[in-house]
């Protein structure tokens, strides 16, 4: 924090509205200091030596983040005191640490990031025992949340049926953009390293995120269909960055393709800006067409006509903004990036599209009267509000 843009503009929101706001979460480059106040928040940050790729190195990551969310969580309770514990996945473990202080008479509040069984399947191709132990994690959060927030529909029904929530204690927050962040600069034609179009990325270097399938389009666009016009901009950290690195140089695509790594605002903002079109090669499979990805609205905010795979939440998000490739078929992606270069009306009809579904429906004011909503009902039985009460934040945020 405050990288995580969804759980900033849930605390910052919630400051707003007279709560006290404490987040606890791991470090991360450029957000080393242990504790901080950042416009009026206090933040808690603790060491994760070890970011999972494996079943070992999750264990491992999520017996880490579990002792010091423990530990942080005491330290504030004794120090500035809290009324609910607003706990975002992953990892699903934080309930034990809610569990801790139910005696005590605090509220815990689950906020659904990531569907996580379906997330194991996507990375390891298996199900098993631990896909089995991540459904138990499950069950037990939403058997210990007082109040669930899904960040769609589908992530609605699994809270409903599948961790059988009372439907009036399961409430949809969408994660929207933030349009005072989000703002419309002028291309830097240098990002462009001297050819005609930037194809724009942003997002995690992960397994399930497609990075692979967008590198074979890569490969179609410059080596089969021949056009050496057009240049990548992939900006986002993760566990398969240097993996992805080497997997453009195997293509023979390496001198088109930009990695950045994790930046900041400002220039991932240029980035994105300078943009032609931006893609989302998510692959196809029950996780990633259940999930919102925030990395889609945030092309739409910028006016960016996108291209991704046909993926049901993809599509609500985006509708005619986007061209949808057939599922997990970069030949496709390749095609329907190239079609979009070469029709500039079709893209700015779909930048105008986006911008507008976003500032009409999609934009993050829509959702602070429903974040704002589902407190309300967490609070509910509390009878004496004289004082503003506060919100303790775990949160791990490895997932957009």
């Amino acid at each position: 924090m405050p990288f995580d843009r969804r759980v900033w503009q849930e605390a910052t929101t919630l400051r707003q509205a007279g709560y006290e706001v404490c987040i606890i979460c791991p470090m991360g480059r450029g957000y080393e200091k242990r504790v901080e106040t950042v416009d009026g928040i206090h933040i808690y940050r603790h060491p994760l030596p070890l970011e999972g790729s494996g079943a070992l190195g999750y264990v491992l990551e999520y017996g880490s983040a579990l002792f010091w969310q423990t530990v942080l969580a005491w330290r504030v309770f004794f120090t500035r005191g809290f009324d609910t514990i607003h706990a975002c996945n992953p990892p699903d473990t934080i309930f034990l640490v809610g569990w801790m202080f139910k005696p005590l008479g605090k509220r815990f509040l689950f906020d659904h990031h990531d569907i996580n069984p379906e997330l194991y399947e996507a990375k390891f191709g298996r199900r098993g025992v631990f896909h089995r132990l991540l459904l138990w994690l499950e069950r037990m959060t939403f058997w210990t949340a007082d109040v669930s927030i899904a960040t769609n529909e589908s992530y609605r029904r699994i809270a409903i049926e599948r961790g059988r929530m009372n439907p009036d204690k399961v409430y949809v927050v969408r994660s929207g953009p933030d349009l005072r962040r989000l703002k419309i600069q002028p291309p830097d034609e240098r990002l462009k390293c001297g050819r005609r179009f930037l194809v724009g990325y942003v997002g995690v270097m992960g397994k399930q995120e497609g990075i692979d399938l967008l590198l074979r389009a890569v490969q179609h666009i410059v080596h089969v269909i021949k056009r050496e016009d057009v240049h990548f901009g992939l900006v986002g950290g993760g566990t398969e960055l240097d993996a992805m690195r080497a997997y453009a140089r195997e293509l023979g695509v390496e001198s088109y393709v930009t990695f950045t790594g994790r930046v900041p605002d400002a220039k991932l903002l240029a980035m994105l800006n300078t943009a032609d079109v931006c893609v989302n090669p998510d692959i196809a499979n029950e996780m990633n067409d259940k999930s919102t990805m925030n990395k889609v609205m945030e092309y739409m905010a910028l006016g960016k006509p996108i291209v991704q795979f046909d993926l049901a939440e993809g599509r609500y998000s985006a509708q005619d903004a986007s061209a949808y490739a057939a599922k997990n078929d970069p030949v496709d992606m390749a095609r329907k990036i190239v079609e979009l270069l070469d029709d500039p009306q079709r893209r700015q009809r779909m930048s105008e599209y986006g911008r507008c579904r976003v500032e009409t429906a999609l934009a993050w004011e829509y959702e602070v009267p429903k974040l704002l909503c589902a407190y309300d009902r967490l609070f509910r039985s509390k009878t004496n509000r004289h004082e503003a009460p506060s919100a303790s934040y775990p949160a791990n945020g490895r997932r957009e």
